[in-house]
């Protein structure tokens, strides 16, 4: 960890615990920061703030006093998932506080460049791509970021030559001043919670965050194909690498049906890619790229995506069973990521779908249900998948209790050669506590054929 002393002997507040409020708190105390953790969940039922307290940290708990900021506080270091119409977050903002999340935190004190990978869809799948792709190539890469792994916590036991790859959302590039990664990925741009940033464009800036503070030195990745990335690109002052899955371009890197180039020079083949999807080959263009500006191995690319069968819950590849491959997309709680694993596949498709009601259409999926000749449909929106396959025409109609009786349904459904595909469409607050459990109970139901 760097020592950096900026905030030491600095009044701070860190907002909201989980697992980086605690790493903030903690690596705060050990810069010599006065540090008071404040966090909605009574102290007694939280292992955490007694943990921190036993450290000398202040702990206020079960309550957010009206009244805290009065204490002279410096500095607002928040949980990312809290809004910015939290009234102490609002407070802080209008007595000019400075408000970070941990991210911020985790590069002053970074001895190892970053890669920061954001975007709407397909940040998890960059992520882990980018971090697998330098692990083969011995490159020492750490993972840190929104895909689990605290990022401060990271930076603290980073060194000089590692590179921490760290998938970053609007809420996190949100509270950040001067973050500023050797390498920053925007994968695409797309409408996602606008409940948290009120507007697209707003959501849209706070992506943007990724690069801002760029500079020459620096490297962009960023989506050629949309328009309103491009439009972003161009406000930064870093060498610009755009990717493209429209065709072979000379510059950045790009891909037409047979071949990945890069700088418009023939670079590596598609055939011996496992992952599947034109939205997937926009990750791995990012992903090479990324690595190719690190100095990774070639060859130690291609063995990684040979195997790669993506993120678990993303488009993941479960098993083969009887001449049908078997695929887990649980993470597709809307109709944009539902569509873009539809796409992915050419091979007649059985699709398990549905999930919690909210009321929305699922008219955006009407373009690529040619190729489906099977539904079975659960959950709450169940009867409206039904009708709304019965609308596009598929063959084959079923509705199930959930998705391990829609397993038991999809298989005599099938033939050799079809894919069979969770991807519902919708959240899973139905009937499961998330998407992950949801993806779980369907392997494992797979996993029994």
């Amino acid at each position: 960890m760097r020592n950096y002393t900026d905030l030491q002997h600095k009044k701070i507040l860190v907002l909201g615990l989980a697992k980086s409020g605690v790493a903030a708190a903690e690596i705060l105390h050990e810069l010599g920061a006065f540090v008071t953790v404040n966090d909605s969940k009574p102290f007694d039922e939280s292992p955490d703030a007694q943990g921190l307290l036993q450290k000398g940290i202040t702990v206020i708990c079960g309550r957010h006093p009206e009244d805290l900021l009065d204490e002279g506080f410096e500095l607002v270091v928040k949980n990312p998932g809290i809004p910015y119409s939290n009234k102490i977050v609002a407070d802080a903002l209008n007595r000019e506080i400075p408000v970070w999340t941990e991210i911020e935190l985790a590069y002053l004190i970074s001895d190892a460049p970053f890669i920061g990978i954001t975007g709407s869809n397909g940040k998890t799948t960059t992520t882990t791509l980018i971090f697998e792709m330098l692990e083969n190539g011995a490159k020492k890469p750490l993972i840190a970021g929104n895909i689990g792994t605290v990022a401060c916590g990271v930076a603290r036991e980073a060194e000089k030559d590692n590179v921490i790859v760290t998938e970053l959302s609007s809420f996190q590039l949100m509270g950040t001043k001067t973050f500023k990664p050797k390498i920053a990925i925007l994968t695409n741009l797309y409408d996602a919670h606008l409940d948290y940033h009120g507007t697209f464009d707003n959501y849209a800036e706070a992506k943007f965050g990724v690069t801002r503070n760029q500079d020459e030195s620096d490297y962009f990745i960023y989506n050629a194909d949309q328009p309103i990335v491009v439009g972003y690109a161009t406000k930064s002052k870093a060498k610009k690498v755009p990717f493209t899955s429209k065709g072979r371009t000379d510059e950045g890197i790009s891909a037409d049906e047979t071949t990945i180039y890069w700088q418009g020079e023939p670079y590596m083949e598609r055939a011996n890619i496992a992952l599947p999807g034109k939205h997937n080959l926009e990750n791995i263009l990012a992903a090479v790229a990324a690595c190719i500006l690190v100095g990774c191995d070639k060859v130690k690319m291609e063995e990684v995506l040979a195997k790669f069968g993506g993120v678990r819950h993303r488009t993941q590849f479960v098993r083969e069973w009887q001449g049908r491959k078997i695929y887990n997309d649980s993470k597709a709680t809307n109709c944009l990521a539902t569509k873009s694993a539809l796409d992915a596949f050419q091979s007649p498709i059985i699709l398990l779908a549905g999930g919690l009601d909210r009321g929305h259409s699922f008219e955006e999926l009407r373009p690529c249900m040619n190729h489906v000749k099977g539904v079975v449909a659960f959950g709450e929106t169940g009867l409206r998948f039904v009708e709304f396959a019965k609308s596009c025409g598929v063959q084959h109609i079923v509705i199930a209790q959930n998705v391990e009786d829609a397993v038991h349904y999809a298989a005599p459904l099938s033939a050799e050669g079809d894919v069979i595909l969770l991807s519902p469409a919708c959240a899973s607050w139905d009937q499961y506590d998330s998407f992950e459990i949801r993806g779980d109970v369907f392997i494992d139901a797979v996993m029994k054929l």
